[in-house]
């Protein structure tokens, strides 16, 4: 008996469930970089390609999975350069041999250059556009980027299943709740502890790996969002602050050229940048989380070798006072 679902979920699987709905691979195979799902790019008899999406069983549902692909759909309608699933037999999510999946166009690209003021003001306008479909309804069914679902849920879960060490139990739990403190405020001021007021439709995990970049000379050329998995409501600037790296000079100029490229379209927050360091905390916490209720699926251990050691926390703890200091400097400002 399998110990894990995607133990069954073997290249003959892949490609009977491609056939059951008109896609009828040649034999060739190749698994795409995703640890929460199984993505493989799979090339078809006719000399085309299509990447097959396979989703981890039990995290959403299918209501939600559904949301995901209809605001996938809204985006494409609105020329917003999204990759969405394809409509095949009437449908965009389709089961088999108890899995379900989704197929997508193949799109290549290289990941975009983020020192380049150009190229994040071509993003920030996407970005806008995004935010301004988002906007027009709310999810019924994903959630929110939330201090509840990212911080005190997944901090409770990992002390009640004792996954962090004795050792530095106490000390992470300390930082975990000071961080928790001084994000309350802020949380609630902005309305992100559930409430969908005033928050929009997101990508919600748009850091420069799901963003494709296409030669500006080339027909579509420029970004292209892809992996809309994690897509919730949330601030706006969610979607912003992790395309943001380096010092804080190189972060404003960065946030700058986004935000000049975001206005071309739609007004941006700036009462949300007092929350970039929050969320990246909020991140932090929930990462652990997913890493420890991930870990019965084989390729968690072989791919995060370093994850539940004692080193492993302490460098949480470290990294969580750290956040705590940026938490309380003055925030970016546009």
């Amino acid at each position: 008996m399998s110990s894990h679902p995607y133990e069954s979920l073997t290249p003959d699987v892949v490609l009977d469930a491609l056939a059951t709905v008109g896609l009828h691979g040649d034999g060739r195979l190749m698994a795409l970089s995703s640890y929460e799902n199984r993505v493989y790019l799979a090339h078809l008899e006719d000399g085309s390609a299509v990447v097959a999406k396979f989703y981890r069983p039990g995290r959403w549902s299918e209501a939600q999975i559904l949301e995901e692909h209809a605001f996938a759909a809204e985006l494409m309608a609105a020329e917003v350069p999204a990759v969405g699933p394809l409509v095949l037999q009437g449908a965009t999510l389709h089961h088999h041999a108890g899995f379900a999946f989704s197929v997508s166009p193949r799109r290549g690209g290289r990941a975009p250059e983020l020192d380049n003021d150009e190229v994040l003001e071509w993003i920030g306008r996407f970005l806008a556009r995004i935010h301004t479909v988002g906007a027009a309804r709310p999810f019924g069914h994903r959630g929110v980027i939330d201090l509840a679902t990212f911080a005190i849920e997944p901090r409770d879960w990992l002390l009640a299943h004792h996954k962090v060490p004795l050792d530095v139990q106490s000390a992470w739990a300390a930082a975990c709740q000071a961080a928790i403190d001084v994000i309350t405020p802020h949380a609630e001021a902005l309305r992100v502890e559930g409430s969908s007021g005033g928050l929009v439709r997101l990508h919600g995990d748009c850091h420069p790996g799901n963003i494709l970049w296409t030669p500006e000379d080339q027909p579509g050329g420029g970004p292209h969002f892809v992996d809309l998995d994690d897509a919730r409501m949330g601030p706006s600037v969610q979607d912003v602050w992790m395309l943001l790296s380096g010092d804080r000079a190189q972060r404003q100029r960065q946030l700058g050229a986004l935000v000049d490229g975001y206005e071309q379209f739609r007004e941006f927050d700036r009462e949300a940048l007092v929350l970039i360091e929050p969320l990246r905390t909020l991140r932090l916490i929930h990462y652990s989380a997913w890493l420890a209720r991930r870990w019965d699926d084989p390729a968690f251990p072989a791919a995060f070798p370093w994850f539940g050691s004692s080193d492993y926390w302490q460098g949480q703890v470290q990294m969580l006072e750290e956040q705590m200091e940026a938490m309380q400097e003055p925030a970016l400002v546009v």
